[in-house]
């Protein structure tokens, strides 16, 4: 019993150590990455290329998504506020949802799922074909090369995102609300602007900026250390996308209780 005990704490304690090395590799990444941002020359094209596969190619998704997110809402929500007469405060409920929560957590999610998974199997084939070591022997720093155009492409675009996901978003609740309840047009914009607030929309890009550091470094992080061939590489894209939306979804727990207490 006394060697089950020691195994079992044995086991923990290794486990917590790979918890802290997974850790501090990923801060030590961002640091270094962050540092690299301010060290010319700039490969605007690898940055603007990274942009279009981040952003341009997720609006689609990221579009259906959103439509779909604002029709429910609407929906769910008029289930009960027709009950007390109180349906034109969809206007509200959808705009504040979307602009505070919905858009910048759901459109983190769909871009961690499908441009993560994309970022960490393109780093990991990379390195179980020893392409980066090759990238170090040509005396090109790797941080520099791949994760640095991933890592502005991402805070850049996923903000962008998110003001796109808003909008549509709301456009559903508009169309549940104006086309289905009978709310007038001019009523139900009005209520919209009058809900929404500079900080509404500034606390939802301030989560959007978070979640973009968190998809692009786990993403790299996870590519760096596959190894165990084409096995490790899906293995690796696994654990890059739940270990993304883990952290996603804890960070905007984190972010909605602070802005809770300071607003």
């Amino acid at each position: 019993m006394h060697t089950s005990l020691v195994e079992r704490f044995g086991g923990f304690g290794t486990r917590f150590m790979s918890l802290l090395r997974y850790v501090g590799g990923a801060v030590l990444l961002f640091v270094e990455t962050v540092l690299w941002c301010f060290v010319p020359p700039f490969r605007w094209r690898h940055v603007l290329h990274q942009m279009m596969q981040i952003g341009v190619a997720s609006l689609p998704i990221v579009f259906l998504t959103s439509i779909f997110t604002g029709i429910v809402l609407a929906l769910q929500s008029a289930y009960q506020l027709q009950q007390i007469s109180a349906r034109l405060y969809i206007a509200n409920l959808v705009a504040l949802s979307m602009t505070r929560e919905l858009g910048p957590v759901l459109t983190a999610l769909v871009v961690a799922g499908r441009c993560g998974a994309s970022i960490t199997a393109e780093i990991g084939t990379m390195k179980v074909t020893e392409q980066i070591d090759a990238l170090q022997t040509l005396a090109t720093n790797p941080v520099r090369y791949l994760v640095v155009p991933r890592f502005l492409a991402t805070l850049i675009m996923l903000p962008l995102l998110t003001v796109y996901a808003d909008v549509i978003g709301m456009f559903g609740g508009y169309m549940v609300g104006v086309w289905k309840l009978g709310i007038g047009h001019g009523v139900y914009i009005n209520m919209t602007e009058s809900s929404l607030m500079l900080k509404d929309v500034t606390t939802g890009l301030i989560k959007s900026v978070a979640f973009s550091v968190i998809i692009s470094i786990i993403g790299c992080y996870q590519g760096f250390v596959t190894g165990g061939g084409a096995e490790g590489v899906g293995r690796a894209t696994t654990v890059s996308v739940v270990t993304s939306f883990i952290l996603i979804i804890s960070a905007d727990c984190l972010f909605t209780a602070l802005f809770y207490f300071a607003f």
